[in-house]
């Protein structure tokens, strides 16, 4: 079994808000063969809390405007560390940068089919990555110029 042509438009509709709203690392899983009560995942992450949730709120205004369908249920929006979006047809994680690396749910899906996504969602790759080599070099900077 694979994602149904409708899974399909709500995760490319749902990364491309992500992607809008600068997620990083955007990926989704075809869970269909392995799962039976969805057909993918979407996994976005973002290096702060209220990044969190802005992707979180994009992504639900989009599909709610665009595809007419809201989450039967939403969860961890109170911490904004890990936000769960479930449209039963697919998940949406978006989680905080520290999170994605420590539940690596990558790990957990590697051998389920990797779903193409819009340029811009592929584009984010990597992000998380540069951003905390960014933000080390920056704070290095800043501990440099305390020391002199």
């Amino acid at each position: 079994m694979t994602a149904t042509d409708r899974s399909l438009e709500l995760i490319n509709t749902a990364a491309q808000a992500a992607a809008d709203k600068l997620a990083h690392d955007i990926i989704a899983y075809d869970v269909s063969d392995v799962l039976s009560i969805t057909d993918a995942f979407l996994l976005a992450s973002a290096p702060n809390d209220r990044q969190v949730k802005s992707i979180v709120d994009e992504i639900e205004e989009r599909l709610l405007k665009e595809l007419g369908v809201k989450p039967v249920r939403r969860e961890g929006d109170r911490e904004a560390r890990w936000v769960l979006l479930d449209y039963v047809d697919i998940v949406v994680h978006v989680q905080h940068s520290e999170e994605r690396v420590f539940y690596a749910l990558e790990r957990l899906w590697k051998d389920c089919p990797e779903l193409e996504l819009p340029a811009d969602a592929k584009a984010t790759r990597g992000k998380a990555e540069e951003h905390a080599r960014l933000q080390a070099a920056g704070e290095a900077a800043e501990l440099g110029g305390e020391l002199r």
